[in-house]
């Protein structure tokens, strides 16, 4: 039987339906299958259900959300999760076979984060039954692996009164996460030839002492009060090319600077930082030219522990387990972050496992059925 066959209500049993729809983002792996197919799968299985069935993106990109309306006055919820999966090349067996073993399910996206969808729509189903006076939308997104295109479709269609990003996270609570910005430092010299290098500006030579000052900047981070869940931000050289040949003094040189950035961070303050590095420099270095170009810049996420959403998941967490479900922050960056700037209070909470983009990936079957429970217990007090 495939996954086209059947509609499956238990969360593992939809957690390896979803496996079995290759679904690798193709901007990250040219030629991939993308998000097409199982987007439309999810959305005959949302309809299936019973689901208000929105198709958003592009045919190329699509997302799809299945909305359970509620009879009005409680408030609304979006789950959110990613279906585009990275690559495979590698993988150690059929990455889309989906068997189950000593109590783990196998296959490319179990643990990031089929699993996590799965319990998602299977907590949806069994909640919506309880007459539930406010909204569930669940948006099933693309691009999460590279743009985030489709959660930014999400968002342009829809908010909420809060909302739960199931990335896996061991089930933990995760209640904060770092940003990112990246630049890219072009150093402007003058070419001329290697036996006469007075008659030049050597670009190499100011990456040198760019980088030197880089360092003595996340010295700077590191002295700075350390964030209770997240640490201290960082900032280093990614990557370095310059020059052309061995007998001439290069006349350029180009450096891109990754930043991870903490809550309170925002892409101009981190770019002022750094513009104010390669000014001193240029103070102190005839002949220094720059230019500074940002590419992309993602802000931090920081949830209230008081914010409703999070109490909801952490009571129906404790219900579930047995204990209270410990807090950690993530030193990489989810769609969470721009839910997060779209005025949404949020968190995350996924399944445990491992191997996320590794030769093999795995979810536990228990997490994922406890993820189901907590979900549910979630949106049935959150949208009574």
């Amino acid at each position: 039987m495939t996954a086209a066959d059947t509609f499956p209500l238990d969360p593992v049993e939809l957690t390896r339906a979803l496996i079995r729809i290759d679904s690798v983002n193709p901007d990250l792996i040219p030629g991939g299958a993308g998000e097409a197919e199982i987007v439309e799968w999810c959305a005959r299985w949302f309809a299936a259900q019973g689901f208000e069935v929105h198709r958003l993106g592009t045919a190329e990109r699509p997302t799809v959300a299945g909305i359970v309306r509620g009879t009005g006055g409680g408030r609304s919820l979006m789950l959110n999760g990613h279906l585009d999966t990275v690559g495979v090349a590698g993988y150690d067996s059929d990455p889309f076979a989906a068997p189950v073993s000593d109590g783990k399910v196998f296959g490319r996206g179990a643990f990031d984060m089929k699993g996590g969808v799965a319990a998602m729509m299977a907590a949806a189903v069994r909640a919506g039954s309880a007459n539930l006076a406010g909204d569930v939308i669940v948006t099933l997104v693309a691009d999460e692996e590279f743009g985030s295109l489709g959660t930014e479709d999400a968002l342009a269609a829809f908010t909420a009164d809060g909302a739960i990003v199931t990335e896996p996270s061991e089930m933990n609570l995760v209640l904060a996460h770092r940003g990112f910005a990246w630049f890219t430092i072009d150093l402007i010299g003058v070419a001329a030839h290697g036996s006469m290098p007075e008659q030049g500006v050597d670009a190499i030579r100011h990456a040198g002492l760019v980088i030197r000052a880089i360092d003595e900047l996340q010295g700077e981070f590191n002295e700075r009060p350390a964030h209770p869940l997240l640490g201290h931000s960082s900032v280093r050289v990614a990557t370095i090319s310059g020059g052309s040949d061995a007998a001439t003094v290069a006349g350029s040189c180009t450096l891109t600077i990754e930043s991870r950035t903490l809550p309170g961070d925002t892409p101009d303050s981190v770019e002022a930082e750094l513009r104010a590095v390669l000014d001193t420099v240029a103070a102190t270095t005839p002949n220094f030219q720059y230019e500074l170009r940002r590419i992309v810049a993602r802000n931090a996420f920081e949830a209230d522990p008081e914010w409703p959403i999070v109490q909801a998941v952490a009571s129906s967490g404790e219900r579930v387990t047995g204990s209270p479900l410990p807090t950690r922050g993530e030193p990489f960056w989810t769609d969470a972050g721009l839910i997060h700037d779209a005025g949404i209070p949020c968190l995350l909470i996924g399944v445990d496992g491992g191997g996320a983009h590794a030769d093999t990936e795995w979810a536990t079957t228990k997490s994922i059925e406890q993820l189901t429970d907590i979900l549910e217990g979630t949106i049935r007090s959150f949208c009574a």
